[in-house]
């Protein structure tokens, strides 16, 4: 499944680099981009452990920039 969301208070273009490697490490997650021109995530990942694989690249989003966040 692959859903594209907003991202709210990305402030950096190297947190984004950050995020986008940390999400892609992820177990179950084919792909992840994060755009910061565009405030934007695309996670591609099993459809099954979509909701799970979602909370953990918010955990990863925060450890990089705590106030950044996912908007579902």
């Amino acid at each position: 499944m692959k859903k594209v969301y907003s991202l709210e208070n990305l402030d950096c273009p190297n947190c984004a680099a950050k995020m986008e490697k940390a999400i892609n490490d992820l177990d179950n997650v084919s792909s992840a981009k994060v755009n910061f021109l565009m405030q934007k995530l695309t996670l591609d990942a099993k459809d099954e452990e979509f909701e799970n694989t979602l909370d953990c690249a918010q955990k990863e989003i925060s450890k990089i920039e705590h106030e950044c966040k996912i908007i579902r």
